[in-house]
């Protein structure tokens, strides 16, 4: 991996600024089209999120995520590379133009949205931040965790959640800081530390790493929200829009009970809504600046959400992780997106 030049929170807005003032000259859409695929900024590996094989082929949800939106620019989900980026990299890549989305287990909030000149396009999964623990520390509950020696990521919003949670709580930790996702879980490993703390969806992949994930144990307590999802850069409100409605026609498809394999079937049913959905009727894709079966592409080369949550994080993975609150708002979740309408 290259090396990259991290820069400040001014500069980057800086450069927000810049990228918003020449959208008039070549639109992201624009651009994405005449390079021929999506350049998606994604982890350097984590299990069921984005994680290459040996053979260089990415797969997780935030890689889906990125699949969608070339199916519905493309019609093709396959014409989409991906860059690795560490959580130092990863705002910077996405600011100077080298990705052009990036989705990458980053948690959406204020400061983040109002001084880096990014645009959260939506939640692709809800999460919270947890402690990871040997069985052996003979600990069950993150209030018997004073005076612990933690491993944590630089550069995430883990850092500040597990600050502000010890002080509330007046006990004292040493933090041990990792640049990467795969040093954190080593030192672990290592025994550098006592405890691993990280969003808890991340804490079981990177358990799923550990010779013997059964060793380790996921504390109950949950300490943050992390709302996790897709980024665009400011000052280009089509792409916005795009990668928005990619995500939010998974999450309507599942809800109307569209899926890769009836996807075909349903194109003839009477609901307006799956017709909207799949381009049978209206003006949707148009809208977008897109082909009218854009829904239709993503739900038949990626899946609706359910499909892709349960390929690639859900029970039968090894992360294991039932749906809970990511589950549909209809069965008692919090996962909702606008009407296609």
């Amino acid at each position: 991996m290259k090396k990259r030049t991290l820069l400040s929170a001014g500069a980057l807005a800086l450069i927000g600024t810049l990228a918003a003032g020449s959208a008039m000259a070549a639109s992201t859409l624009e651009t994405v089209k005449a390079r021929g695929h999506l350049q998606c900024g994604v982890t350097t590996g984590l299990p069921g999120f984005s994680q290459p094989d040996d053979k260089g082929h990415w797969t997780g949800i935030d890689v889906d995520t990125c699949r969608a939106v070339a199916a519905a620019v493309f019609g093709d989900s396959k014409k989409v590379e991906f860059t690795p980026l560490t959580a130092k990299e990863r705002f910077t890549a996405l600011q100077s133009g080298e990705i052009d989305v990036l989705s990458r287990n980053t948690t959406w909030t204020l400061t983040r949205d109002a001084s880096l000149g990014l645009n959260f396009a939506g939640v692709n999964y809800y999460d919270g931040q947890g402690f990871l623990v040997s069985k052996k520390l003979g600990v069950d509950d993150a209030s018997q965790l004073d005076g612990a020696t933690i491993c944590v990521q630089a550069g995430t919003t883990t850092e500040l959640n597990l600050a502000d949670y010890f002080r509330a709580k007046g006990m004292k930790f040493n933090p041990l800081v990792f640049d990467s996702s795969e040093q954190t879980v080593t030192g672990f490993a290592n025994g550098r530390c006592d405890v691993l703390t990280s969003d808890r969806s991340q804490l079981a992949a990177l358990r799923s790493k550990l010779a013997d994930p059964g060793s380790a144990k996921i504390l109950p307590n949950v300490i943050s929200k992390e709302p996790l999802g897709p980024v665009v850069r400011q000052g280009d409100d089509p792409w916005f829009s795009i990668v928005k409605w990619s995500l939010f026609t998974q999450v309507n498809a599942e809800e109307l009970g569209i899926t890769m394999d009836n996807a075909d079937k349903m194109k003839k049913a009477d609901n307006p809504n799956v017709q909207r959905l799949l381009g049978t009727d209206g003006d949707l894709g148009e809208k977008l600046g897109l082909s009218a079966d854009f829904g239709y592409n993503i739900v038949t080369q990626v899946g609706n959400y359910g499909e892709m949550y349960n390929r690639n994080v859900g029970p039968d993975t090894p992360l294991g992780l039932d749906r809970g609150i990511n589950a549909l708002w209809t069965e008692g979740g919090i996962m909702y997106a606008p009407p296609l309408r």
